[in-house]
């Protein structure tokens, strides 16, 4: 049995309301972060939740029993195809919160496996909606066409709004110049361990509602957030303008076949010069902010795979610090960050990682003659933020086919740090530190 728990008013105010929200089917395609403003049905079925009780944003009990002679599935599976319009992220939730029993039984796994004849019994939590609202933010676009757009974003935007950040994002930068009108939304950062949302089988299309009428919203729009950059990072973005690119495109990211560069600058030289990490990322156990690469067999449940390559193209100051440049076959969130660490390289600026400003001294001064520490000491107060730049991206359009490309130079602070490293490191110093193929040819080969 399904309840939504609600008080005698707001079910007295709801009977006399006749919107409703129109509840998506399930496909085998999942979304996530996708603008989704979602048409209101006036004559909609009475048998859906109308806004006024809380619709898929109230708290939800469900108690029922698995069909005898089902087959074996998973209990996230299981709770998310019982309740409509819940994702299993929340279902996910749930379980770990301790929200779900089985038989009586406490079930803190999501891969548990259900049978016919087991009670469930599982509350998903409320959840309150946040409202991204179009903003004139000035966006650098790249490319637009009809179905995509490529924008190069700035560092310190944050890609989406969450609690905390609620306005001047990408997102409502994009609301607005796609022209399109308020959106309920739903923040899952909390929840996904993902930069590449496409990749996470649980992403639905319930991460949207929209607070418009019919009359304004005559069609499903879904100009969705294909993939994300941390709120430091710099650089390319695609942004699907309607669900056939954005079906695509996520389709593109989850076979690997999409192209990206990053540059960055790293505390130390990584060791070997180049090569290919692959080693699954987790949640710190002791900082649920960052993520860790766990190898061997510290690896736990919630690990996920993840693939980075790398080649250094430059060093500085006989090996305080480096150009490094990164291919991912992954998109996990901090895959670049958490994969520099594990190399004892965190990124230059980047605290959450141990990049810190003590370390970037400590290093460089070492090895530079002191007359290099007053410039070294001027440059490390310079840092505000992770040294990561998404310089290139490269895809396939959804509609032609067509394969592009594109590129955009790191911002003023990256490339003022990069300047003021090679005016640190003497003539002779760089010459036995730079690698012995030029950068351009060191790239050539590295996308090979």
């Amino acid at each position: 049995m399904l309840s939504i728990p609600t008080t005698a008013t707001t079910a007295a105010a709801s009977s006399s309301i006749s919107t409703a929200l129109r509840l998506i089917p399930r496909s085998k395609s999942r979304f996530s972060k996708i603008l989704l403003p979602l048409a209101l049905n006036r004559n909609a079925s009475s048998e859906f939740p109308s806004l006024s009780d809380g619709g898929n944003f109230g708290g939800i009990h469900l108690d029922d029993t698995v069909s005898i002679g089902s087959e074996k599935t998973r209990i996230d599976s299981w709770i998310s195809s019982r309740i409509p319009g819940i994702s299993r992220v929340r279902v996910q939730f749930s379980i770990r919160s301790g929200l779900v029993t089985v038989n009586g039984r406490k079930i803190e796994k999501v891969s548990h496996i259900v049978k016919g004849g087991d009670v469930v019994s599982c509350m998903v939590p409320e959840l309150q909606p946040l409202k991204a609202e179009p903003e004139e933010i000035p966006l650098n676009i790249v490319y637009e066409d009809a179905q995509v757009l490529v924008v190069n974003k700035p560092a310190h935007m944050v890609v989406h709004p969450a609690p905390g950040n609620a306005n001047g994002t990408l997102v409502n930068a994009i609301l607005n110049h796609c022209q399109l009108p308020v959106c309920a939304y739903i923040d899952r950062s909390d929840s996904s361990d993902n930069e590449d949302y496409v990749n996470s089988p649980e992403n639905t299309v319930d991460d949207f509602s929209s607070e418009f009428n019919s009359s304004k919203t005559k069609a499903f729009v879904r100009p969705g957030i294909v993939h994300r950059l941390d709120k430091g990072t710099s650089g390319l973005l695609v942004v699907a303008k309607n669900e056939h690119s954005h079906l695509h495109l996520a389709e593109q990211f989850k076979m690997h076949t999409i192209y990206r560069l990053y540059i960055s600058l790293t505390s130390g030289v990584p060791s070997p010069g180049s090569g290919r990490i692959e080693i699954p990322i987790a949640r710190d156990s002791n900082n649920r902010t960052r993520m860790a690469a766990i190898s061997g067999s510290n690896i736990s449940r919630n690990a996920r795979y993840a693939a980075s390559r790398y080649k250094v193209v430059e060093a500085f100051a006989a090996g305080g610090a480096a150009l490094v440049h990164w291919r991912l076959e992954t998109g996990r969130t901090h895959q670049i960050r958490a994969h520099a660490k594990h190399l004892g390289t965190p990124l230059l600026g980047d605290e959450l990682y141990g990049g810190t400003k003590g370390l970037a001294l400590s290093l460089l001064k070492a090895r530079t003659p002191p007359s290099s520490h007053g410039h070294v000491s001027e440059m490390v107060s310079m840092l505000e933020r992770p040294c990561l730049h998404a310089q290139s991206l490269g895809f396939k359009h959804p509609y032609s086919g067509e394969y592009m490309c594109f590129s955009c130079p790191p911002p003023d602070d990256f490339t003022e740090i990069l300047n003021r490293l090679r005016s640190i490191t003497n003539h002779h110093s760089r010459r036995d530190c730079k690698m012995e193929m030029s950068e351009e040819d060191a790239l050539d080969q590295f996308v090979s």
